[in-house]
């Protein structure tokens, strides 16, 4: 690595510097109530994970450059300065060991928002050079191709010729003047394709007019995962010009962490403006739907079900109550887990570390925590609202040896719809 990519990265941790970056290290009391918090900590007992000792090199930054006296300590030679050594070695604190969850913002007594600080952080090691190959892959292909798993247009639309072979159903695609414009991340495309089916379903029922945009499909941020600005602000441009282009008056995030707070939360700053239309949650329409009664559905589910609450959507997205009111819709005996909602622990794979082989080893062992959550509660099937969180939840349960069903709420839903409803 160059001392000019080194640069980049300084460059990169110097334009982080605002005002929520310095009232953090101004207010940060070292308590240590974040790492009780974090799921790398209390699973692996390493005081590394501590998330404020996560950020190390941008508070060296911050002190040095930013505060009487740190340049004063500088000037005499006593601080350390941040190395291409230093950063080799936090890369694996900053990307492998954070999913950007945001548990330990909800602790901090003086009200930090520390997820922020890491995803801050994260600019100035990819300008530097330092991420996960998997993430920086998974970044190009989604600049170049369009999807971080390589999923072309094609590719998809040979899915939706399928579906509509099957079930009748037409799923439209560039209907300019449509009410909504549907995004799907790459994992529901590949690993899920039901969830295409489930809202074709729906929304006929619903009378919903919506479409798919053949320009821009794909939810899923790379750019919000590896902590490239930049990357972002292409993304949700992308996603941006295709539905002013088609007119639509509402964008729906789909079962992606992600990729909801790229577009709904990130989004206007990222590209300097407001959008000319509304974002929201697929769960967020789908609880809309069921309040104006154009949701109906039958039977009910007789398994002991349970909710897993993806991160960015209950913490950063406040979706708390719409997943439990539609589950009232089909399961007679749901049962929250202990910490649900807000507080509910990470499934240990998001924020990009599911698309990082290196970590791997260290996201299993994490699971033990959603692990002790089920076995609390005697449950038959787990319930989520995130492909990413169900697939790494089911990666776990394997790992484990468990047997349990992983589903999504948007696909149960849709598998007790009314059928005969027009």
């Amino acid at each position: 690595m160059s001392e000019a990519t080194l640069e980049r990265g300084m460059n990169a941790f110097r334009e982080q510097m605002n005002a929520p970056v310095a009232s953090f290290f101004s207010s940060c009391v070292n308590c240590g109530m974040c790492a009780e918090a974090c799921l790398f900590y209390t699973e692996t007992g390493d005081p590394k994970y501590t998330p404020i000792h996560k950020l190390e090199p941008l508070r060296r930054v911050w002190e040095q450059e930013y505060t009487l006296w740190g340049r004063l300590k500088s000037m005499l030679g006593l601080s350390e300065p941040v190395t291409n050594e230093l950063l080799e070695e936090w890369e694996t604190l900053i990307y492998d060991g954070c999913t950007l969850c945001g548990r330990c913002s909800m602790v901090c007594p003086v009200g930090n928002d520390i997820s922020y600080m890491i995803r801050r952080a994260r600019e100035g090691f990819v300008a530097a050079g330092y991420a996960p190959e998997g993430i920086k892959g998974a970044s190009r292909r989604a600049v170049t191709i369009g999807s971080p798993m390589g999923v072309k247009f094609p590719a998809l639309a040979a899915q939706i010729k399928h579906v509509e072979a099957d079930t009748g159903l037409t799923i439209p695609v560039d209907v300019e003047g449509a009410d909504y414009m549907a995004l799907l991340s790459s994992m529901e495309i590949m690993n899920f394709p039901e969830y295409l089916e489930a809202l074709a379903k729906i929304f006929k029922q619903a009378g919903v007019t919506w479409t798919i945009s053949s320009e821009a499909f794909e939810a899923t941020n790379s750019g919000i995962q590896i902590g490239s600005s930049d990357i972002a602000r292409e993304l949700v441009n992308r996603v941006v010009v295709a539905a002013e282009k088609l007119k639509v008056k509402y964008v729906i995030s789909p079962e992606c962490g992600h990729a909801y707070t790229a577009i709904r939360w990130e989004g206007p700053n990222l590209i300097g403006r407001p959008y000319e239309f509304k974002v929201v949650h697929i769960l967020e329409l789908l609880d809309e739907l069921r309040s104006a009664g154009r949701l109906k559905t039958e039977g009910t589910e007789d398994d002991r079900l349970t909710f897993h609450d993806p991160c960015q959507i209950v913490r950063k997205g406040g979706v708390l109550e719409p997943p439990r009111n539609l589950l009232k819709m089909v399961a007679t005996n749901f049962v929250d887990m202990n910490d649900s909602r807000e507080m509910n622990w990470c499934c240990g794979g998001g924020g990009g570390v599911s698309a990082n082989e290196r970590a791997e080893e260290l996201r299993l062992k994490t699971f033990k925590r959603k692990k002790t959550q089920l076995d609390e509660l005697n449950v038959d099937t787990l319930v989520t609202a995130c492909a990413n969180c169900r697939l790494i939840i089911e990666e776990g349960l394997e790992e484990y040896r468990m047997e349990m069903p992983v589903v999504g709420l948007t696909e149960l839903i849709a598998e007790h719809l009314v059928e005969d409803e027009k």
